[in-house]
């Protein structure tokens, strides 16, 4: 019989790198673009771009691999989102103030998590007086419709890295390679 451990907590509690054996260790060196840290706080790494007249959005990082793409928007006072279809996943963390979809009855705090999924379509709304900002990893594209229910733009990866760099552009501001997964 088998006495397996299942560990309750992490093993070491000790403040130091341990030298972790990996056979592919070069491989990863090589080819991987390694993990990075991305100031979300500041304008340093990624400034505020604007998004229609009362939003914005502060790009965190763009995955052409696999059309992800990472990003905080800020709605700046109660507005709007216009409707939008998933054609992939999409996680959300309400940083600050509140947001919900019409299509649903519950309001997102901060703290809560927002899944959405492929095959659905959504209407952003904040009535905070603040609006909200939210913390999202996006994946695929996300088709925009106006008020008729006609296509007006499809975003995705490549969209949201062209309103970046377009932004950083147009305004003097050095496009920030930490950026690019």
């Amino acid at each position: 019989m088998s006495t397996a451990t299942v560990m309750t907590a992490p093993p070491s509690n000790k403040a130091e790198i341990v030298d972790v054996p990996f056979a592919h260790r070069e491989l990863v060196a090589r080819l991987s673009p390694g993990g990075r840290y991305i100031d979300a706080q500041t304008d340093v790494d990624s400034p505020w771009v604007p998004f229609g007249d009362n939003a914005a959005i502060k790009h965190l990082a763009f995955d052409v691999r696999q059309n992800l793409f990472s990003n905080i928007l800020w709605v700046k006072g109660p507005g709007v989102i216009g409707t939008h279809f998933h054609r992939g996943t999409i996680t959300m963390v309400c940083l600050e103030g509140s947001v919900r979809y019409l299509e649903y009855d519950w309001v997102a705090t901060p703290g809560g998590l927002i899944l959405e999924t492929p095959g659905e379509s959504h209407t952003l709304v904040t009535d905070h007086p603040q609006g909200c900002k939210l913390f999202g990893w996006m994946q695929g594209p996300i088709d925009f419709y106006d008020e008729n229910a006609v296509l007006v733009d499809t975003t995705d990866v490549w969209w949201f890295i062209n309103h970046y760099e377009t932004y950083c552009r147009e305004n003097g501001i050095a496009i920030n390679p930490k950026l690019y997964l």
